[in-house]
């Protein structure tokens, strides 16, 4: 099922920042990658509404991707700074849950220890099919990606669903 605030902010808020430990905002900022791979993962999901019939927003794979990277962009630089060693990846569909709208699969920065040095890079997977699917026009489609791309960012850093959910990205 899919919730999200009515009032979700477009930007991140500083209140996502205030969460992390200061050791984690305080990190030199690595550049994000946008690539189109299929990946296994099973972590961290966001499901969309159900029972929907309508038809998918029209939207070609390069307008998403840049999407996908203005949300990016969206990230304030002080929370951009604390993202250490991730991946974002835009795929069709998962094929193992069609209806996810984002993945992340790694270990969050709060649960790193010294055994995480030399991993291979965390994952963000964004579902295009997906997003389009539950979205009614091209706006609507910049909203969700963005709180997808957030949301899956969040879990980067620790922050679960619920405390997503009180913070209106859920």
């Amino acid at each position: 099922m899919h919730h999200r605030h009515p009032t979700a902010p477009r930007r991140v808020s500083a209140r996502l920042l205030d969460l992390l430990p200061l050791h984690l905002r305080l990190r030199p900022r690595l550049r994000l990658r946008l690539r189109r791979r299929r990946l296994p993962s099973h972590c961290h999901r966001r499901h969309h509404r159900r029972g929907s019939s309508r038809v998918p927003v029209r939207m070609s794979p390069q307008r998403f991707d840049e999407l996908v990277s203005d949300a990016l962009d969206l990230i304030p630089p002080e929370l951009a700074a604390a993202i250490d060693n991730v991946v974002v990846l835009v795929e069709a569909r998962n094929p193992d849950e069609p209806d996810l709208l984002g993945l992340y699969h790694g270990v969050a920065l709060t649960e790193r220890d010294s055994w995480y040095a030399g991993s291979l890079p965390d994952t963000i997977t964004i579902y295009r099919e997906a997003l389009l699917e539950v979205c009614e026009d091209d706006d609507e489609v910049v909203d969700e990606v963005a709180i997808t791309v957030i949301h899956e960012i969040a879990h980067h850093f620790g922050i679960d669903d619920e405390r997503l959910h009180e913070l209106g990205w859920g």
